[in-house]
């Protein structure tokens, strides 16, 4: 983890992808390397949707047809950036004023033809408010943009 101020969180990642590819498997696939197990819902994940566009929102249906939406899409750059809120509080538990949430901003930077580099930089965590450090913690720990972007690497493994 890379923290550069109080609020800001940085990690990156080098996957065996064109940038296309890059950012499409990220867009498209988010819920293939999101953490199930990070719910929010009172039932099982059924799925995890990243909606690509500017005004698009990112969400968990649960088994039962329940839906959790904890991002908002605000920067949507084919190939090169996104940025999405982060609308989860100190409690985990979803934050429904905007002031009080935190953004993500992804960059896919290539390398080479067959590989791209992926900063993903969590910043304005401040703005949680109360226990924002406990924001931080999750997210630039282990279990979080770490654990993101590893499973987000293996899916350019398989053959």
């Amino acid at each position: 983890m890379t923290q550069t101020n109080l609020g800001t969180i940085r990690h990156e990642i080098v996957v065996n992808a064109p940038l296309e590819r890059a950012f499409r498997v990220f867009t498209d696939q988010f819920g293939d390397f999101k953490p199930r197990e990070h719910n929010l819902l009172a039932v099982p994940i059924d799925e995890t949707v990243f909606e690509p566009r500017v005004g698009g929102t990112i969400y968990d249906r649960g088994v039962d047809g329940s839906v959790c939406t904890w991002g908002r899409v605000v920067a949507f750059e084919p190939p090169n950036r996104l940025m999405f809120t982060w609308d989860i509080g100190p409690t985990w538990q979803v934050e429904s004023d905007p002031a009080r949430c935190s953004e993500v901003e992804v960059r896919f930077l290539a390398e080479s033809e067959s590989r791209t580099r992926v900063e993903l930089e969590h910043r304005h965590i401040e703005r949680h408010g109360d226990g924002w450090e406990a924001v931080a913690s999750g997210v630039g720990g282990d279990a979080g943009w770490p654990l993101y972007l590893n499973r987000y690497g293996t899916l350019f493994e398989a053959v």
